[in-house]
């Protein structure tokens, strides 16, 4: 079965992350993805390292981790567009282009002549999205935007971490990460409206848009109540008990969602005591009464391991995980069974094999897996300049010699 995406081309203008994670979904899900770089320098994250991929003989290469995790499934072609040359192979794409991802400060594609207004009247077919750290409108839209900046302007940091410590951000750049993802939405919509109207929509992602956007109940929480919602550290305000806990050897995360489940881990701890205290009743009297019942839980879990403990609570259907390293994760038997690591071949390791996660989007008939590997820089300039845009072998080559690719 084909790849639900098959057949539409998009041009990737993106660089870092946002941009870049976008166009990985619209890649796994069978587009074909023609990133577009800098000659000689290419996306930003190829030199975030080390870590860098090592060939067969153990050396070192250009092609960094950070790079590797956001550009699977794409074509690389190296064009300076700041040339006339490069200007008129990118204006050759675009016409042949279903889509269009950029994250370029507000108005710099425009002084290259490659805008919104001035693609679209070119390519009104064409669905353009611009990821920006502000949007196109607003006080700071001329301003960069980077993830850091983001979670904490839009809050994020302000109810991450513990009650009594400093603000902190989330570990992964999850401001780009979630920007991504809801572009990737917006441009599977615009793709589906162009097949009724035959007309490219423009749109506009903000990262700061984004993250408020996705703080969900705890805004939710603000706008019903007016109060500002504080920092639990790993505990839930709204849930209760909801929140890590140690045990005789480690941790263990403990999420109970409702009444039953509590329960089922009264007895499961040997506590029945506690599901007929009325303090306890009801998850808005846990929540009343947190201090008081989470001392209670702590000091059973506490008597045995996180083993004994996840196989009961698994046996009994309470929620509860392990707290893995990044290695553990890897070993566990449920991501296994998933197939969530892939090998695939990279021209800059040879017969080496490099491993990559994969989509983590399941289709029934099809297997979105990795068909190309994270590209080196400029590694299907000719493929593309010649086989999609039907350029003469001299022409590429005069163009490599003037350095436009």
């Amino acid at each position: 079965m084909k790849r639900p995406l098959e057949g539409v081309r998009v041009l990737d203008l993106s660089r870092i992350l946002a941009g870049p994670s976008c166009t990985q979904i619209l890649g796994d899900l069978g587009a074909d993805v023609i990133k577009i770089e800098r000659p000689g320098a290419g996306d930003d994250t190829r030199s975030w390292g080390p870590p860098f991929l090592t060939d067969e003989n153990g050396e070192p290469t250009r092609e960094s981790a950070y790079f590797l995790s956001i550009n699977r499934n794409k074509r690389s072609v190296t064009v300076d567009i700041t040339t006339d040359d490069g200007k008129a192979i990118l204006y050759d794409l675009i016409e042949k282009s279903d889509v269009l991802v950029e994250n370029f400060k507000v108005g710099d594609l425009d002084k290259r002549g490659f805008g919104w207004e001035q693609v679209h009247a070119r390519a009104p077919s064409l669905v353009y999205c611009s990821i920006t750290g502000y949007g196109q409108t607003g006080p700071y839209a001329p301003q960069p935007g980077y993830d850091f900046i983001i979670q904490g302007m839009g809050g994020l940091m302000s109810i991450t971490g513990e009650p009594d410590g400093e603000p902190m951000k989330v570990a992964v750049p999850i401001a780009d990460i979630m920007s991504g993802m809801y572009a990737t939405v917006s441009i599977l919509a615009a793709l589906r409206e162009r097949e009724k109207e035959g007309i490219g929509r423009r749109i506009d992602i903000s990262l700061l848009d984004c993250q408020v956007a996705w703080l969900y109940n705890q805004v939710s929480n603000f706008l019903v109540d007016g109060l500002e919602p504080k920092r639990f550290g790993n505990a839930h305000p709204n849930i209760v008990p909801y929140q890590t806990f140690a045990t005789a050897d480690g941790h263990v995360n403990l999420g109970v969602g409702n009444d039953a489940q509590f329960f089922r881990l009264c007895s499961l701890i040997e506590r029945p005591d506690l599901r007929l205290d009325p303090r306890f009743a009801s998850n808005t009297l846990r929540l009343k009464h947190r201090k008081e019942l989470t001392a209670e839980i702590g000091a059973a879990l506490t008597k045995r391991t996180s083993a004994y403990w996840l196989h009961m609570c698994r046996q009994e259907q309470v929620p509860c995980g392990p707290i893995h390293s990044i290695p553990e994760v890897f070993e566990d038997p449920q991501v296994k069974a998933r197939g969530v690591l892939a090998e695939v071949k990279h021209s800059a390791t040879g017969e080496k094999p490099v491993r990559l996660l994969r989509s983590p989007i399941r289709m029934s008939g099809v297997d979105l897996g990795v068909r190309r590997a994270p590209p080196m820089l400029g590694e299907h300039t000719n493929e593309v300049l010649g086989d999609d845009l039907g350029y003469s072998e001299a022409k590429i080559a005069a163009l490599h010699d003037k350095g436009v690719v």
